[in-house]
C-alpha cells in the first residue's frame, strides 16, 4: 500500500512538474493563446451559431491553442479563456460588429454604433435574388467529373486529414457542384480570415470608381511626413510592397499576433515601423498593412458611422451579401486583415462580382479597370500577388489557368475566380495546402468544364 501511494505521489509529481514546464515555456504567450481562444469561440458560437464542444473539437485543434479552457456565457454574449488558470481574456458579442477581444479598460456599457443595412428580396434566382435556380443543363459539363472533383477534396471513411467542410462551383452563374459536411448547408457562416483583405480592397476600388480616392496618391499618414516614408503611396500598401517592417509568424509573439490579440486600435501597429527596404523593391505579406488600410479607409469619411456604413451600402448588400458581417476591434475600426464572416453562397456572389468585372446584374459598383488593378501582380512577388488579391500568373498552381485570382484566407480559404472558364471555386475548410492538393483539384474541375 505504502508502495502504491509512493508512485501515486511520483506520478502526480511528473505531471506536476511537466504542466509547469508547459506553462514557464509558453507563459509569454498565454495572454495571446487565451486571447485566440475566447475570440475564436465567441464568434464561432454567435455568429456561426456553433457549439462550445464542436469549436473545441474543430477549430481549436491546432498547436498551443488546444491549452486554452474556455467558458461562454449565452445570455450575456461573451466567451472567456484562459490556459491553466492563467492570462484570462474576454471577448464579448455586440450586434453588428461581431466578437471582439476586450482588455481590462474597455467600457461594456458604452454605446457603440452599429452599421446601418439595407436588405432587399428580390424574385430572382440565385445569385441575383432570393429563388432557387432553375436546372441548367451544360452540354460542355462532364457533370459526373464535377461531382467526383468536389467529393475528392473532402475526406472519407473519418480520415480527418483535407477538412474541407464546404465546397461551391459556379459556371456561367449557375451552380453545379455543392456539398458541405453534416452539420453545414448554404445557410452555415463561414470565417474568411485573409479573405478579408480582397473584401477592403473592393472598398477601395469603389472608392476609386467614385473619383473620392486616387490609390496612387501618398498614404495619409501623419506620422510619416518626416522621413523616407513619405514617399509610400496607398498603392503601394494594397501591393503589399512599401517596405515597412513587418513580423507575419502566428506560431511566436510577432507583429501580427500582437495586432489581433493585443491592440485596442489595430489599424496603428503598422504605421509605427520603420523602412527597411524603399517602395516596390521587396514584396511581403503585411496583416498590418490591411489594418492600417482600414484605418486610412476611416479618414475619407466625415464620421465613424458613415464609414461602417460605407463598404455594406456601397457594395455587400448591394449585390445580396446580406450575410457578410465584418468584425471590429475595441475602437470599431474594421479588423480588415481577418473578420470576415458569410456564407458559402454570399462569399461566391463576391468571387462573381470580380469574374463580372464589377458588373452586377446591370448594376455598376466598380470599374472594369478595377479588376485590370487587382490582377497585376505587385512587383517582386514573382507573379503571385496583384491589389490585395492572390494571383496565378507565376503558376503558383501550375495546372490552372494563368488568369485565375483569388481570395485567400488562412487554413485553405478560398474564392477562385478563372474569367477565361467562367468559374467561380469556393472552398472553405480546416486546413489549407499541407491537406489538400488545389493544383490537382483546380485542374481537374476546370478540365470537366471543358
Amino acid at each position: 500500500m505504502k508502495r502504491f501511494k509512493k508512485i501515486i505521489r511520483i506520478v502526480f509529481l511528473i505531471v506536476f512538474v511537466g504542466i509547469c514546464g508547459v506553462v514557464i515555456l509558453n507563459y509569454p504567450k498565454l495572454e495571446i493563446i487565451s486571447g485566440f481562444s475566447a475570440k475564436n469561440m465567441s464568434s464561432s458560437i454567435f455568429i456561426g451559431h456553433r457549439s462550445l464542444e464542436y469549436t473545441d473539437k474543430t477549430d481549436h485543434d491546432v498547436p498551443n491553442v488546444r491549452l486554452a479552457t474556455d467558458e461562454v456565457d449565452i445570455d450575456n454574449k461573451y466567451a472567456i479563456a484562459n490556459v491553466y488558470g492563467f492570462k484570462e481574456r474576454k471577448a464579448i458579442y455586440r450586434e453588428g460588429l461581431g466578437s471582439i477581444l476586450i482588455d481590462d479598460e474597455f467600457d461594456e456599457n458604452k454605446p457603440f454604433l452599429t452599421p446601418n443595412r439595407t436588405i432587399v428580396k428580390t424574385n430572382l434566382e440565385y445569385p441575383y435574388g432570393n429563388l432557387p435556380q432553375k436546372d441548367t443543363i451544360f452540354e460542355n459539363i462532364d457533370y459526373e467529373k464535377v461531382r467526383q472533383t468536389a467529393a475528392s477534396i473532402f475526406d472519407t471513411n473519418g480520415e480527418n486529414i483535407k477538412k474541407t467542410r464546404a465546397v461551391l462551383v459556379l459556371y456561367k452563374d449557375q451552380i453545379i457542384a455543392e456539398r458541405y459536411i453534416d452539420g453545414f448547408d448554404k445557410n452555415s457562416m463561414v470565417l474568411g480570415w485573409s479573405m478579408t483583405k480582397s473584401v477592403l480592397s473592393t472598398m477601395y476600388g469603389v472608392l476609386q470608381t467614385q473619383g473620392k480616392i486616387n490609390i496612387n496618391d501618398k498614404a495619409p499618414v501623419s506620422e510619416w511626413q518626416n522621413d523616407e516614408r513619405k514617399e509610400i503611396t496607398i498603392n503601394n500598401l494594397l501591393q503589399m510592397n512599401s517596405g515597412l517592417e513587418w513580423d507575419e509568424d502566428y506560431g511566436s509573439i510577432s507583429d501580427i499576433t500582437k495586432m489581433l490579440y493585443l491592440e485596442r486600435d489595430m489599424t496603428t501597429p503598422q504605421i509605427h515601423k520603420k523602412a527597411i527596404h524603399k517602395p516596390n523593391e521587396n514584396w511581403y505579406y503585411s496583416s498590418g498593412t490591411s489594418n492600417l488600410l482600414s484605418g486610412i479607409l476611416r479618414k475619407q469619411f466625415n464620421t465613424h458611422q458613415e464609414y461602417l456604413d460605407f463598404p455594406y451600402r456601397e457594395f455587400i448588400d448591394k449585390i445580396g451579401m446580406h450575410s457578410m458581417l465584418i468584425e471590429t476591434d475595441m475602437t470599431g475600426n474594421f479588423v480588415a486583415s481577418s473578420y470576415a464572416w458569410a456564407t458559402i453562397r454570399d462569399w461566391a456572389k463576391f468571387g462573381l462580382l470580380y469574374l463580372h468585372r464589377g458588373n452586377w446584374n446591370g448594376t455598376k459598383i466598380f470599374d472594369p479597370s478595377w479588376v485590370e488593378y487587382v490582377t497585376t501582380p505587385s512587383p517582386t512577388s514573382e507573379g503571385d500577388y496583384g491589389g490585395h488579391f492572390w494571383l496565378n500568373a507565376g503558376g503558383f498552381y501550375p495546372d490552372a489557368p494563368r488568369d485565375m485570382f483569388s481570395a485567400n484566407g488562412y487554413q485553405g480559404q478560398r474564392v477562385f475566380i478563372i474569367p477565361s472558364k467562367d468559374l467561380v471555386i469556393v472552398r472553405f475548410g480546416l486546413i489549407g495546402d499541407a491537406g489538400v492538393d488545389f493544383n490537382t483539384f483546380l485542374k481537374d474541375m476546370v478540365d470537366a468544364v471543358e
